[in-house]
């Protein structure tokens, strides 16, 4: 019972609006704008040398192919995930993967909520440690949005890094809609945008481009 109100008053809501997080921004031009960063193309890797899969991630990839790939939690789960997943083994020394986890940094300029996936520089870990050095968001036929609202992830990435008193200078990032990826970098303020895409047809030169990346991690 509201006391104090009678029949025909008008009733406010005192509840505080909730923040979109990264998924408001979903395009670069918005990202960059909002946090003063200038953007650069660049050819990340200018030879890829290609990783052969294993086994098991060659026989994933067969049976996600008797899956109807209608949506972005199918992809993420039977080629995104798997993927990854693969990239972790190869670096399971190196390397924490995490999914889904809550990347809350700075929620009044939307800096927060889930992330789809990312890792950290922290091998064996169970809980999110920093530093976070690679992320990888998954948008269903929307590459731009992807990489929109990957970069929004990196910075948030990288304020988590400082707040944890982690200087990491390069933040790496992946948009993929799971058939193209694409690599981003963010150094500072400057945001890399790699000319090149990789395909889901050529896994072992997609594994190769993600080696390049962890093989440059100390």
């Amino acid at each position: 019972m509201l006391v104090g109100l009678s029949r025909g008053d008008a009733i406010i809501s005192l509840v505080k609006p909730i923040k979109m997080g990264y998924s408001k921004y979903r395009t670069i031009k918005q990202v960059v704008k909002k946090f003063g960063l200038s953007t650069q193309k660049q050819r990340f890797f200018e030879e890829v040398k290609p990783v052969s899969p294993s086994d098991w991630l060659v026989k994933t990839l067969e049976l996600a192919e008797l899956v109807t790939l209608s949506n972005e939690k199918v992809k993420s789960e039977k080629i995104i995930s798997p993927i990854l997943t693969e990239i972790h083994r190869l670096y399971k020394d190196k390397l924490a993967l995490f999914s889904g986890e809550e990347l809350n940094v700075d929620p009044e300029n939307d800096l927060a909520g889930p992330c789809d996936f990312f890792f950290s520089a922290r091998p064996n870990t169970y809980l999110l440690e920093a530093p976070i050095v690679s992320l990888t968001e998954a948008k269903d036929e929307d590459l731009d949005y992807g990489i929109a609202q990957c970069t929004a992830q990196m910075i948030g990435a990288q304020r988590y890094n400082q707040q944890e008193g982690e200087n990491i200078p390069v933040i790496w990032g992946c948009a993929t809609t799971a058939d193209v990826w694409k690599f981003i970098r963010l150094e500072n303020t400057i945001l890399y945008v790699d000319t090149i895409n990789y395909y889901l047809d050529n896994v072992g030169v997609l594994l190769g481009a993600f080696s390049v990346v962890f093989d440059e991690i100390g």
